[in-house]
């Protein structure tokens, strides 16, 4: 019996990442990839990244030499606590909180210029004015697309409400072949003139980068643009990007819009994520672009120089932040991002379960990238010099880290102010302690400033208020933390899918000003 034949890459290629996994992630039969209306080719090019360089992608965890390193490092910890337990866990504890400092003043050096910097690249009214729809160059828009039918007419009427020229712009809605929902909502759709879909073969890893990696393979404008199916970007944001592109050097590849939410005000998980959002784009990503050092990348709104971005080999289909290890991957390889005031108004997460998710996978991801990082760790600072790579390791490294340890600290103070247990007095001799109290007073009372502040700054006045219940806004955010952390260990590339549309099902619409407000409640609706 004739035997189907399957996709294969050159047998010859450096550094392969395994037989399994070339089976797992590879091996399509070509009859089903041409009932997608996916070529050979196209296949192999969203894995090229893997087979080519599998050291810069989160493919595994650790390395054999990271488990070397890890090893050897838990060899010396536990020599240290059998020798003197205390001397261990006090120096332990004094390079966590000089970290934690550094996280501090870092971050507070990147506010410093924001505020004082522009708020990223801006185009001026007349500048727009000047474009001539003849001369815009080709732009493609990747839209992933997962169990996403509560959010088809948002994402649809979002597309024809771009203000660019239909025949100079290409929209990919990629769709996994095994979600029928999906797949039949946007069947029954009118959709614009220059939508397309495109199916993603049903395989491992089932992510948002292996699907981009489909649409970069089919993308033919200049530029590139991804969104996700809530998103409402501005609508001239296109026509700002390819102006910001003209105005910077070819070194910038990319252009991060902002991202705030229009449902901030649905309750009180939405307007604490939304003070989160103010700070990390109003205020910190801002500082980074004009430092010049690594932007970890949101996960949507990235406008790329295609043929840049085709260099790159694309996303990494392993990991689930994508965003931020592109980012990071842009800035190794001698490239630069910059902010583009613009932004596009995303649905915030109104649930406790489903936020936990979402931050539990953005979380992973960053463990994710900072390890692959690591693999090559003078990289950065070779390419950007070690004040911008201390950006990388504060941001991407840092983060994680302080959402995972905080809970420790947390007890730690309750011990002591509660039980005034002696353990805790031993773990912080002078000057620690000292370190400990500026950590906890002036550490927390700044970061409960920043909040206001960018709520001050996005105009979001009503909101301010919320700024001082931003601690226990931490509380939920350690939650996910862990449970991204024991996830990395057991299933490190699965995609915890964040669910759209709750805000709808809330009874919320939303409003041309940006503003919402609880729809009329029918007499089915409870």
């Amino acid at each position: 019996m004739h035997r189907q034949r399957k996709t294969q890459m050159p047998r010859k290629r450096p550094r392969q990442p395994g037989a399994h996994v070339l089976n797992e992630v590879l091996y399509v039969p070509e009859a089903r990839l041409r009932s997608l209306g996916i070529s050979d080719g196209t296949w192999r090019e969203t894995f090229r990244l893997v087979f080519e360089r599998p050291e810069d992608t989160a493919v595994k965890v650790l390395t054999a030499g990271q488990w070397v390193v890890a090893l050897a490092f838990l060899l010396v910890l536990v020599a240290g606590l059998l020798a003197d337990p205390s001397l261990a866990l006090t120096v332990i504890n004094a390079l966590v909180i000089g970290f934690y400092l550094t996280i501090v003043a870092y971050k507070f050096w990147l506010i410093h210029l924001s505020l004082g910097g522009s708020a990223g690249i801006t185009v001026s009214a007349d500048e727009l004015a000047a474009l001539r729809d003849e001369a815009l160059p080709p732009y493609t828009i990747l839209v992933p697309l997962f169990h996403e039918t509560e959010s088809l007419d948002r994402l649809l009427e979002g597309l024809r409400a771009i203000d660019y020229p239909a025949d100079r712009l290409q929209a990919l809605l990629l769709l996994e072949e095994d979600d029928a929902a999906t797949r039949e909502a946007v069947r029954s759709k009118e959709l614009p003139p220059f939508a397309r879909v495109i199916v993603v073969p049903d395989g491992h890893p089932k992510t948002k980068p292996r699907a981009c990696n489909v649409g970069l393979a089919h993308a033919t404008g200049e530029y590139l643009v991804t969104y996700d199916a809530e998103d409402r970007p501005e609508p001239d944001q296109l026509k700002k990007a390819v102006v910001a592109f003209a105005k910077t050097p070819t070194d910038v590849i990319c252009l991060q819009a902002r991202l705030n939410f229009y449902n901030k005000r649905q309750n009180l998980l939405t307007r604490l994520f939304t003070l989160e959002y103010s700070m990390w784009f109003d205020l910190f990503l801002p500082g980074l672009s004009d430092l010049g050092a690594p932007i970890p990348l949101g996960g949507t709104s990235n406008h790329f120089r295609t043929a840049r971005l085709r260099e790159l080999m694309g996303w990494d289909p392993f990991n689930v932040t994508e965003d931020c290890d592109l980012g990071v991957r842009i800035a190794r390889r001698g490239y630069a991002t910059r902010m583009l005031d613009s932004t596009t108004w995303e649905e915030a997460c109104s649930h406790p379960r489903h936020w936990i998710r979402q931050r539990s996978r953005w979380v992973k991801g960053y463990i994710q990238t900072y390890l692959v990082a690591l693999r090559r760790p003078f990289a950065i600072a070779r390419r950007v010099g070690l004040a911008r790579a201390l950006g990388f390791h504060v941001m991407v490294g840092g983060t994680p880290f302080s959402l995972l340890v905080n809970p420790l600290y947390w007890t730690l103070t309750t011990l002591w102010f509660t039980l005034r247990w002696e353990g805790v007095t031993r773990l912080f001799p002078f000057p620690i302690v000292l370190w400990g109290l500026v950590c906890l007073f002036a550490g927390n009372f700044a970061f409960v400033y920043a909040t206001l502040l960018a709520a001050f700054r996005r105009g979001d006045y009503d909101l301010v208020k919320y700024g001082l219940l931003v601690p226990f806004y931490w509380l939920l955010m350690s939650v996910g933390a862990w449970k991204g952390f024991l996830q990395l260990l057991t299933r490190p590339s699965y995609w915890e899918k964040t669910r759209h549309g709750l805000d709808i099902e809330a009874g919320y619409v939303e409003h041309p000003s940006g503003s919402e407000e609880p729809a009329a409640r029918t007499a089915d609706s409870g």
